[in-house]
């Protein structure tokens, strides 16, 4: 919430963790481009509520929920999307008892808590302008985007685990919303998202809100239940 794009390195490898509020779109990226190191910051601008990024070796801008340069000298490059995925604190520790966390700067901050409280049951997007999805799917639904494919967050649930488009997607409560209570701990269960291949590999993907899905990939295709 406070910083909403992280340089690091994890093995060796640059990468850049993203988060966008408005979309909670959470993306990791491989930060090299043409075989150079990039670190990214927040524009401050926003297209269909989307964060937009700038690499500072280039100015270049992007888009963060594609990962498409959109203005400046890369423009039409695409950064290489990791697999990731969004879990609660007490998943992660329960996995990892020995993880690291990124500690808090000197300049203290309200780490934890949600400016946007009650955006994800909200009518509309913030500063969203464009259309809704189809099918009447609210504009504020979870989805998981896989590639120009989108599953809602109200089919996975019902479904328990989803096995079609050689991805395999399963569902487990104990993942409070970032985006509902003012405390975020205290947010409602939305759930917690897994994502693989049929070899049972992590793949890259993304939990946007329905309206950024239709808005930033217009031609993709929404995978509803027969």
């Amino acid at each position: 919430m406070w910083h909403e794009i992280v340089n690091d390195r994890v093995g060796g490898r640059p990468i850049a963790v993203t988060y966008c509020p408005l979309c909670n779109s959470a993306m990791v990226f491989d930060a090299t481009i043409d075989a150079t190191p990039h670190s990214f910051g927040v524009t401050g601008k926003l297209r269909h509520s989307d964060m937009v990024m700038y690499d500072r070796e280039t100015e270049t801008w992007w888009q963060q929920a594609t990962g498409e340069a959109i203005v400046g000298e890369l423009t039409g490059h695409r950064l290489t999307l990791l697999p990731a995925w969004m879990e609660s604190w007490a998943e992660f520790t329960a996995r990892n008892p020995g993880g690291l966390v990124m500690d808090e700067p000197d300049w203290r901050r309200a780490y934890g808590t949600n400016p946007y409280t009650g955006y994800d049951t909200s009518s509309r997007p913030f500063l969203y302008q464009g259309e809704d999805p189809p099918h009447g799917i609210p504009p504020l639904a979870r989805v998981v985007r896989v590639e120009n494919r989108a599953w809602t967050f109200a089919r996975l649930r019902a479904e328990g685990e989803i096995r079609e488009a050689g991805v395999t997607l399963t569902w487990t409560p104990g993942q409070a919303s970032a985006l509902d209570a003012r405390d975020i701990a205290r947010g409602r269960d939305v759930g917690t998202v897994r994502v693989r291949d049929a070899a049972g590999r992590n793949l890259p993907h993304d939990i946007p809100f329905a309206f950024a899905f239709h808005a930033l990939f217009p031609h993709g295709d929404w995978m509803l239940a027969e």
